[in-house]
């Protein structure tokens, strides 16, 4: 019960004005985030394409920079990501506030979430990773560096997958939740732009109607850009491996193994044009169907590699790397390794390269994500969104790792395998396993359904992305006619991973992606501030009866 009104408490701001164009080709949106948004992608492919000597010793160059200097600042950003999540999750009054008015229904139920949840969030990179990442690990970890374990040995099953977990679970999703809250939160009581500039409004308010806020904007759109461009890179290299096992031409790889011009072209064609189609779909249609697909056919891979596969070597693995997880996860989530001789060195080296490039990966990637969940998540909990949007999809995320991951190592270990699966390149890795494992005309059909699967997953991956990059250019404008840029983001998109790919490899996006991140870390960690406050606050508000939603700020207003 409130304790009586205190007039030293005011209301949350729940008015946000951003100006938009009102007629012409810019109706509806934003003209000073879409045009430099726009101007700056614009750039950098032309870089990438005319000057690509000059790009990649410039992004190497930049690269190695930032790594050096801000290694630490990632690795404990993420750390606290994760901290404030679950604190605001398992605070009992912060946890129960919900996303919305206090009586929101949810939009989706809980299935169709938890698939959108996934799709968008880590299904390509989950589909190259879930053989790949484990036998990085099993051929070199940090113990494998120290020398306490000997490589690809039965030792070096479990720290494999210790450092896999940690990659792929709640640092990934913890960082998603963070973002996905403090944009839904604002967004959703207080009737504010369904933006990124929105989240930081309990911290600066009305300033960000102006060029602060358009600047917060401008770096979202980027970073999403790029995050994206990397889990395309690496679905379109997979998807491609596997149209080459599946016997459709030589001409779809070259002769080092890797994608053809032709191949990356014409994949993205046919990618990034069904995404564009989806994502003028919206929300409710298309990329909710296609991520019930994604669910479905995810399942049906499962469940292969559990009954023809390794299964009971998998799920030891998942129940051993689950108490491996939860007992090493502070330790491993705050140590930084420092240099000074070979052993140190090699010890930031593959930090660098692997945990590092992470946590990177999962800011680039959090703007799109982010507003994405808080699009789909209105109406619920603080508590059921913290706890739905880390522990399940990283669950699922470990099964598929014990599983698809434990099978390849046991092939190899076994002696099944003869080195055909860890000598394979990383987007072949999982196709390897499978011919191992099944004859010849049984491979064609599951290698068929895991590249329709990829497919699936690359488009509800682009087509969101997509989606949310023009909802930001929009002022926050979800859904409605104003979709005509759509096609120029889906063809910038297309242009960026095409140029990069073609150009420098899957390495240039992830330089690129790398560097665009760096921005967006610092309005991330005041996203984390910011809703810490707005949930704070709300809880202040309601002890002394003032009102903490929109429409109870509407009512109070007018009875006074």
């Amino acid at each position: 019960m409130a304790s009586g009104t205190d007039t030293r408490m005011t209301p949350p701001l729940v008015d946000l004005p951003i100006a938009t164009h009102d007629s012409g080709f810019y109706d509806g949106f934003s003209r000073a985030v879409t045009i430099p948004s726009k101007i700056i992608v614009s750039l950098l492919i032309m870089w990438a394409i005319f000057f690509p000597v000059s790009a990649n010793e410039t992004l190497s160059a930049a690269n190695s920079s930032i790594i050096a200097s801000f290694s630490g600042w990632y690795v404990y950003l993420v750390a606290a990501l994760m901290a404030v999540c679950f604190l605001l999750a398992l605070w009992p009054s912060a946890g129960r506030l919900r996303i919305g008015a206090e009586d929101e229904v949810p939009e989706f139920n809980r299935f169709s979430w938890f698939a959108m949840l996934f799709g968008a969030g880590i299904g390509i990179g989950m589909l190259t990773y879930s053989t790949g990442e484990p036998l990085a690990h099993f051929a070199n970890n940090p113990e494998i560096i120290r020398g306490s374990i000997e490589a690809q040995s039965a030792e070096a099953v479990r720290p494999a997958f210790i450092y896999t977990f940690l990659h792929w679970g709640f640092a990934a999703w913890g960082s998603y939740a963070l973002v996905g809250l403090a944009i839904g939160y604002v967004a959703y009581r207080r009737n504010l732009p369904l933006t990124i500039r929105s989240a930081l409004a309990p911290l600066f308010g009305v300033r960000l109607s102006g060029l602060s806020g358009h600047l917060i904007d401008i770096v979202a759109v980027v970073a999403t850009i790029l995050g994206v461009a990397v889990t395309m890179g690496l679905g379109v290299e997979q998807f491609v491996a596997g149209l080459a096992r599946l016997g459709l031409g030589d001409w779809l790889l070259d002769a080092d193994g890797s994608s053809s011009a032709a191949a990356v072209v014409v994949s993205l064609v046919i990618l990034v044009g069904a995404s564009t189609l989806s994502a003028l779909s919206g929300v409710g249609r298309g990329i909710k169907w296609l991520s019930n697909l994604n669910m479905g056919l995810s399942f049906a891979l499962l469940a292969l590699f559990a009954i023809i596969g390794s299964g009971m070597v998998g799920l030891n693995i998942l129940g051993v790397g689950l108490w491996d997880y939860f007992r090493t996860l502070i330790p491993n989530s705050l140590t930084l390794f420092s240099g000074g001789n070979e052993i140190g060195d090699a010890l930031v080296r593959w930090q660098l390269d692997w945990s590092v490039f992470y946590w990177a990966w999962w800011i680039a990637f959090a703007p799109f994500v982010g507003m994405f969940i808080a699009r789909i998540s209105k109406g619920r909990t603080i508590r059921e969104y913290v706890l739905g949007v880390v522990l399940v999809p990283s669950l699922m995320c470990f099964v598929w790792m014990a599983l698809a991951g434990g099978t390849a190592i046991d092939l190899e270990l076994s002696g099944a395998a003869g080195g055909t699966i860890v000598n394979s390149g990383i987007s072949d890795q999982l196709f390897a396993t499978l011919s191992v494992l099944l004859s010849p005309p049984v491979f064609s059909v599951v290698s068929g359904l895991v590249v329709i699967l990829l497919m699936t997953y690359l488009i509800t991956s682009t087509d969101s992305a997509i989606l949310i990059v023009n909802t930001i250019n929009g002022a926050g404008e979800t859904e409605g006619q104003r979709r005509r840029h759509i096609v120029f983001w889906g063809v910038a998109l297309a242009f960026v991973v095409g140029s990069m790919l073609i150009l420098g490899g899957i390495d240039a996006i992830r330089i690129t992606m790398i560097i665009g991140a760096l921005p967006f870390s610092f309005v991330v960690a005041l996203m984390a501030v910011s809703i810490v406050k707005a949930v704070v606050y709300d809880l202040k508000r309601e002890r002394h009866g003032v009102p903490t939603t929109a429409a109870d700020c509407a009512e109070w207003t007018g009875q006074k």
